[in-house]
């Protein structure tokens, strides 16, 4: 068999889904402090040191979550060759056009999940994949509210956070699912280099 698809490196896996978690979590004391500094005129420069922190684990978390996205959508393609696959540019590149960024992702996540095993389950993987979607796109609109409305609400923080964290939990479910239904239809579909015969004596 000549085909390219591997199992995506169980470190790059762990690697992304704990990067996701710690981004999550690094959000958190992002949002906090950045409204003690407004509600309490607390230190700028601890806030400012906190946001920076939050912003290079968000980086690292967004470079190997696309890095594995990335070597799934190879999988997908060579596990489904006739499945709409989008290519490795679309893949990536939808996720930094502004409004675009908001709907054609999830469609890129749910085709590469399709096209990965025919033991994808259409109703409980893609209420998976919507749920976290919602939670993410839901976390950046009461963002993007309360920083209109009502800068430094205990309130909006509350339930943009919970939504971020929501969001990182389920980002991990997605990398979880993928990643074994592609591994089980490569070592259902890959076979075993064949052992050579014993020389005859």
């Amino acid at each position: 068999m000549t085909s390219t698809a591997r199992r995506a490196p169980r470190i790059l896996v762990r690697s992304a889904q704990v990067a996701i978690a710690v981004s999550a979590v690094g959000d958190v004391f992002r949002a906090a402090a950045v409204r003690d500094q407004y509600v309490d005129h607390s230190d700028a420069s601890e806030s400012g040191l906190i946001s920076m922190v939050s912003v290079y684990l968000t980086t690292l978390a967004i470079v190997l979550f696309l890095v594995w996205l990335t070597q799934s959508r190879r999988n997908a393609q060579e596990l489904t060759p006739g499945a709409s696959v989008p290519s490795r540019g679309r893949t990536i590149g939808m996720w930094f056009v502004p409004l675009v960024n908001l709907v054609v992702p999830r469609g890129i996540v749910l085709a590469i999940g399709r096209a990965s095993s025919a033991s994808w389950a259409e109703k409980r993987d893609t209420a998976l994949v919507n749920a976290w979607w919602a939670a993410w796109v839901g976390h950046g609109l009461v963002l993007t509210v309360a920083i209109r409305v009502a800068p430094g609400s205990m309130a909006f923080l509350v339930v943009e956070e919970a939504l971020m964290i929501a969001a990182a939990v389920l980002a991990g479910l997605v990398i979880e699912r993928i990643t074994a239904l592609q591994n089980a239809a490569l070592g259902a579909t890959v076979p075993t280099e064949p052992t050579e015969p014993l020389a005859q004596a």
